[in-house]
């Protein structure tokens, strides 16, 4: 009995405590048919007010509150990325069309050489000999045509027009072997077909070459072509002289600057990319034949109605987006081109400038009325 005394003092004591600070529970107070002051009760005005407001509303329903924004004109930027090699615009492997012994070498590697410019000389006596010989027949059939031509011309009737005229072949068979013989003793010095720079070698004097055998490569790298792939969906960014940034990590903080060149005319069914060439100008020498190149292609399109992504609603017949017509709103189908982060691209009938919703676009019905959070704000009186 003591302990349920001092159980009840405690729970009277609380009860007092709660009416002190907060006054008495409303439910209590209804139960009672006690009527609490404000004083007491601070929140009773404020419900009071809500209850009243709710009644003055008569139960109606108002115009829905969303969050509106203008659409905006603005392109589309897209940045595509990839990796790819650089070749010498203009790249040989010199190559010699005969055999024979290497007398001569002027390989020194890097080295700037011209075009026609003699790199390696093989031993040519015989061809030189047999030059000689040649140029020996040819004279021989030049004197005895000439001698036919003489007596020809003056009444020797013993010159037929047969001899005359096998004396002309002869000499015609010995002119052919006389410029088969130089090109023979021709041969036996080997030229830079380009102007570039050489590359190593380690032909030296006394080697035997064989027919076809490579001495040597000229790459004239003034101008580069950087080959990369790009995915299918870049095709419609790639026009000639589409301007392209390269840079190397050989030469961290260096952009270069270039333009496509040349694609290829179908995409790829395994890697389903494209192979694109580009160009890139070395007048002073800075890149070298086989570097690796990060490759960026920044592609602008012309100005589109840009929205926030929140904005696009979903349906069976599509994408769509609410407008603000006049506190009314519309349902508009729009179709999406682009889209980066929060912002999509449209495609759609709408005005610049227009109030599109882009917050409670889930609960609206065509020609319901709306007003913006925006507007229905009023400001606060400064204090």
């Amino acid at each position: 009995m003591r302990m349920l005394g001092t159980l009840l003092a405690v729970v009277v004591i609380l009860a007092g405590s709660y009416y002190v600070s907060f006054g008495m529970p409303a439910p209590v107070a209804d139960l009672l048919g006690v009527e609490q002051s404000s004083a007491s009760n601070p929140d009773a005005g404020a419900s009071g007010a809500q209850r009243g407001a709710r009644g003055a509303g008569g139960g109606g329903r108002g115009a829905t509150v969303v969050v509106t924004s203008p659409v905006e004109m603005a392109p589309y930027e897209d940045v595509m990325r990839a990796v790819g090699s650089a070749a010498a615009l203009r790249s040989v492997n010199v190559v010699t069309e005969v055999s024979g012994a290497v007398i001569e070498t002027n390989l020194s590697a890097n080295r700037e050489v011209v075009a026609g410019e003699v790199l390696v000389k093989l031993d040519a006596r015989t061809e030189a000999l047999n030059l000689e010989i040649a140029q020996a027949e040819l004279e021989q059939a030049q004197s005895t045509f000439q001698r036919y031509e003489r007596l020809g011309s003056s009444g020797n009737s013993t010159i037929t027009d047969v001899a005359k005229s096998e004396a002309n072949v002869a000499q015609r068979l010995a002119e052919a072997k006389v410029g088969l013989a130089e090109i023979a003793l021709e041969e036996r010095t080997i030229r830079a077909p380009i102007s570039g720079r050489l590359g190593l070698s380690d032909l030296m004097v006394g080697d035997i070459l064989a027919a076809n055998s490579v001495i040597g490569t000229i790459d004239d790298s003034e101008v580069l072509l950087v080959e990369f792939e790009l995915p299918e969906r870049s095709i419609g960014m790639l026009t000639p002289e589409q301007r392209v940034l390269a840079s190397t990590p050989t030469l961290r903080g260096r952009t270069f600057e270039g333009e496509i060149v040349e694609f290829d005319s179908r995409i790829d069914s395994v890697t389903r990319s494209v192979t694109v060439k580009m160009r890139v100008d070395n007048s002073d020498g800075l890149l070298w034949p086989g570097m690796t190149f990060s490759v960026r292609i920044n592609h602008q399109s012309a100005p589109m109605s840009v929205l926030p992504s929140t904005a696009i609603t979903w349906s069976r017949s599509g994408s769509s987006v609410w407008v603000d017509n006049e506190g009314k709103a519309e349902q508009v189908p729009v179709t999406i081109v682009f889209r980066r982060d929060d912002q999509v691209w449209i495609d759609a009938d709408i005005a610049v400038g227009a109030m599109v919703v882009t917050e409670g676009a889930l609960k609206l019905r065509a020609g319901a009325s709306i007003t913006s959070a925006s507007r229905s704000r009023t400001p606060k009186e400064p204090s």
